[in-house]
């Protein structure tokens, strides 16, 4: 009997009777979950690249590859739309489809290392490493939603023109009955795309949102800038400040003037300390709680700088001591099981970045959160 061999032999013996154990492991009930999603969304995917991109060449043995690419294989070709998903050329049909994703390359509101112009672009491109199914959501995109890539909004160097500009276009894609997924930018958007939002809900519209700052001064250097849009949001009167949860906020770039306006509006500021202290899970209970009340609606803001420093390199206003990528997944699970109704990632800086980590980390948010809203009855078809 060799060294390999003899390591482990006691123990092996010993289980050898208790094969038949079943384990409770989420990673089996998750493959589980798998058998029961179709596949016939990915198969008129293929089909539709063969159509449309030729067959291959006699050589290649695998009659599902196209001679020209067409759908998710491989990761590195393609004209990148989020995901992979369907470029819509003509907005007006945007009703069509239940998520639609759009890009907005701002970033005149930065106050300090600009770049975020560039996000939208670079979260696109690292998407293509995806594929529409999770492992641990077992959900596949493709097969529960009809999703859309609606393109760029023409933004304009003019922070108020590029508002109006931002306003039109979210404005449209949600009064259509369609989730609007905004591809950041800098953080300036939260403003028009909440004010979109807001006049088009009967009723309140709460707001959660993940930073390392609050956002919540009036002008920066005399202007509406990416540190103000929680002031002008939440002065929209179906968005009232004591609906606006701020979640992992702390470190030494949060001016004073946010913070007396905290105590002044009333609204709700959760440090990184207090989810240190509460744990994800009370963090997230007390976060639906101040949103949701009397709210119809809440919607998620993500600035990609709320994880630590050291995961997302490319961000304009970089903070150490925030989540880890872990923590911030499960706190966003847990929201968007109460559903959603709008999603913005903003603040990925690619000029900044390292291998492209901030931008897939801003893919994952949205893929994660578009998961767990069908996982939860929320969103699109859930198999099971």
């Amino acid at each position: 009997m060799g060294f390999f061999d003899d390591h482990g032999l006691s123990f092996r013996k010993k289980k050898a009777l208790e094969s038949d154990r079943q384990y409770d492991l989420l990673g089996l009930e998750q493959a589980a979950k798998e058998a029961k999603i179709p596949e016939v969304e990915n198969q008129r995917i293929l089909e539709r690249s063969l159509k449309y991109g030729l067959e291959a060449a006699p050589s290649i043995g695998d009659r599902t590859i196209s001679t020209f690419t067409r759908e998710p294989r491989p990761a590195y070709a393609g004209i990148p739309t989020f995901l992979r998903t369907p470029f819509l050329e003509d907005v007006r049909k945007v009703g069509d489809y239940d998520v639609a994703f759009m890009g907005v390359p701002f970033d005149i509101g930065t106050t300090y290392r600009a770049g975020a112009r560039f996000g939208p672009e670079a979260i696109r491109r690292i998407s293509k490493l995806y594929t529409s199914y999770s492992y641990e959501k077992g959900v596949d995109l493709v097969e529960s939603l009809k999703m859309c890539d609606v393109g760029d909004v023409f933004t304009i160097a003019n922070i108020e023109k590029s508002f109006d500009q931002i306003y039109k276009a979210v404005s449209h894609v949600f009064a259509q009955g369609t989730l609007p997924v905004m591809l950041g930018g800098d953080h300036a958007i939260g403003y028009p795309c909440l004010r979109a939002i807001a006049e088009n809900v009967d009723g309140k519209v709460g707001i959660i949102h993940m930073d390392r700052h609050l956002d919540l001064q009036e002008k920066d250097m005399d202007e509406r800038m990416h540190t103000t849009p929680w002031f002008h949001a939440t002065n929209i009167p179906n968005a009232p400040p004591e609906n606006l949860v701020q979640v992992g906020i702390g470190g030494w770039q949060v001016p004073r003037e946010a913070v007396k306006n905290v105590r002044k509006f009333n609204t709700t500021a959760i440090s990184i300390m207090d989810i240190e202290r509460l744990g994800i899970e009370k963090v997230a209970e007390i976060a639906l709680e101040k949103a949701w009340k009397g709210a119809s609606a809440v919607y998620l803001s993500v600035d990609i700088d709320s994880f630590d420093a050291g995961f997302v390199p490319g961000t304009g206003w970089p903070e150490p001591g925030g989540f880890t990528p872990r923590e911030g997944l499960k706190f966003l699970d847990l929201i968007a099981r109460e559903g959603i109704c709008g999603l913005e990632v903003v603040e990925v800086s690619p000029p900044y970045d390292i291998s492209d980590k901030t931008a897939l980390l801003a893919t994952r948010i949205i893929a994660d959160v578009l998961a767990t809203m069908v996982d939860a009855g929320k969103l699109g078809k859930k198999f099971t």
